[in-house]
């Protein structure tokens, strides 16, 4: 009886954890070498996703990366920018990869219309979306946090015995 209690919580616990945890949907971007989201294995990856590059939340938001940019590009965090019409340059002074087939991004992460800021974490699951504009204090806790439970994740490989 308690074996199968036990049995009982652990596949319960299962069974809500996957329900939270949600894959982000692949998409590939230009630039040499990695040229999809799978490609970038481990990297965080901050998605911004418009239907205009002249759309005022996506501009607001670009200036609130800056800082996060500065903080944590060296740690591999990539910022990423899906426009569902092609109508000007991306209005940033920090580098943003440019997504390829804006439209087709924006529809497989439920986007039909406006922004929406999508912080995929180390694990490619999705840490954070929301269709408003973020602090950049909330942007750097959850990439933070990616960066910590990794860390935490990860298990030291055996010793080797000679």
């Amino acid at each position: 009886m308690k074996s199968l209690l036990i049995a009982l919580i652990l596949v319960c616990s299962l069974h809500a954890h996957s329900a939270v945890v949600r894959r982000a949907p692949d998409f590939a971007f230009a630039g040499a070498g990695k040229k999809s989201l799978r490609s970038l294995n481990g990297q965080p990856v901050v998605l911004l996703i418009a239907d205009s590059s002249k759309n005022k939340k996506l501009k607001k938001q670009l200036k609130r990366m800056r800082a996060i940019y500065q903080e944590f590009a060296s740690r591999g965090v990539v910022i990423a920018a899906a426009v569902q019409q092609d109508d000007g340059e991306i209005p940033t002074d920090i580098p943003v990869v440019i997504v390829n087939n804006g439209p087709g991004v924006a529809a497989a992460y439920g986007l039909t219309g406006g922004f929406r800021l999508t912080i995929i974490g180390k694990d490619g699951n999705l840490d954070l979306e929301t269709d408003e504009v973020v602090d950049g204090t909330r942007v750097r806790e959850v990439i933070q946090n990616s960066f910590e439970v990794q860390k935490a994740m990860r298990r030291e490989s055996p010793k080797r015995r000679d």
